[in-house]
């Protein structure tokens, strides 16, 4: 049995026979699954309008409200699959991190760890620190019947990245002067940042969510040396912790092309692949045994229809040869996007692969 089959003796769930899930488990589909990172968030006016004057962090702590937006790009897009609306920052915020979401920033950090005196910010994560994302998810899986919803954390990474910079960043200065000047603060950050993803994981999981996804937006920029020594551990230890639950675990990282082999030897059973590799060389460089999911170019929604398609079935025509693969963008849906579009992409890409 695979990482990724029903446990033995657990009945069958509305989900399991999704095309969805079939594609992570690189089984026969009757369409070509799709979903969009993003989906749910600022491309969509329902969204605007049911957030208006509540603060980011909040609104991912208001399970009424998380349901709604998780739910609102499945009613509109008729997509295969929901994403959990949540920001990866949450659980450090859940355990006392001082933390906000500043409108045109991004996570910002009050105190920036730069000594091992700084870890101690980060305590164990319980699920009482996170009640309202079973409630939410509760409320979510009744609500999307046979539609899988994928639960999602940050790599420990890139929330060590947020945390050592105390913010975005463009060069990782802080980050990686840590990471090569204190090997042993970082890996001990790293470990413990680790232990608290997948206990996010675990609590979305056992809420009912039928896949999860791991997302290492900063990793690429590292070297592959740098990413084996000083990230894989940490990355593999959290799909290890949640891999005995049966439920597929996706991996994914902005600019990871000469990274994609590495991420999958972390454990995941898809991997994602942003616009800048085909899926073809793509599948070539993580090897066989694993689905992958992408990888259209965002920005192409902003062109005409004609070219949207074309440029999709260009995606379609790369992934005809995988065992497995899930239609998503290259990396998240633009604010600015048109909601249109991309109901039109997911109607073409069904009809186009239909078997």
């Amino acid at each position: 049995m695979s990482a990724i089959d029903r446990p033995k003796g657990q009945p069958p769930t509305a989900t399991y026979d999704s095309a969805f899930l079939k594609a992570c488990r690189r089984e026969p589909v009757p369409h070509t699954p799709v979903w969009f990172m993003r989906q749910a968030g600022r491309s969509l006016p329902e969204y605007l309008k049911v957030r208006e004057g509540i603060p980011m962090l909040e609104s991912c702590m208001r399970p009424e409200l998380v349901a709604e937006i998780t739910l609102q790009p499945v009613r509109r897009h008729e997509v295969d699959a929901a994403i959990y609306f949540s920001d990866i920052v949450v659980p450090l915020k859940a355990i006392g991190v001082d933390l906000d979401i500043k409108p045109g920033v991004g996570p910002v950090v009050e105190k920036p760890i730069r000594t091992r005196a700084d870890l101690d910010q980060l305590r164990a994560l319980t699920p009482d620190d996170v009640r309202y994302v079973t409630e939410a998810i509760g409320l979510l899986t009744r609500e999307l019947g046979p539609t899988p919803l994928i639960g999602f954390a940050g790599a420990p990474f890139t929330l060590a990245s947020y945390l050592v910079e105390g913010g975005p960043s463009r060069n990782h200065e802080h980050t990686k002067s840590l990471m090569y000047g204190d090997p042993q603060l970082w890996a001990d950050l790293l470990d413990r940042l680790a232990d608290i993803t997948a206990a996010f994981l675990k609590v979305q999981i056992e809420a009912g969510a039928s896949a999860v996804q791991l997302f290492d937006s900063w990793v690429g920029a590292l070297a592959p040396a740098d990413y084996r020594r000083s990230v894989l551990p940490a990355s593999e230890k959290v799909f290890r912790a949640v891999e005995g639950y049966g439920v597929p675990r996706i991996h994914f990282g902005v600019g990871t092309g000469e990274l994609l082999g590495l991420m999958g030897e972390a454990g995941a059973d898809v991997v994602g692949v942003d616009w800048r590799v085909p899926l073809d060389e793509a599948a070539r460089r993580v090897g066989q045994g694993r689905a992958l999911q992408g990888n259209l170019d965002p920005a192409v929604l902003f062109a005409p229809t004609e070219v949207v398609e074309e440029k999709a079935q260009e995606v379609l025509d790369a992934a005809a040869g995988l065992e497995g693969h899930v239609f998503n963008l290259g990396h998240g849906v633009l604010p600015s996007m048109d909601p249109d579009a991309l109901t039109r992409l997911v109607e073409y890409v069904h009809e186009r692969s239909a078997r």
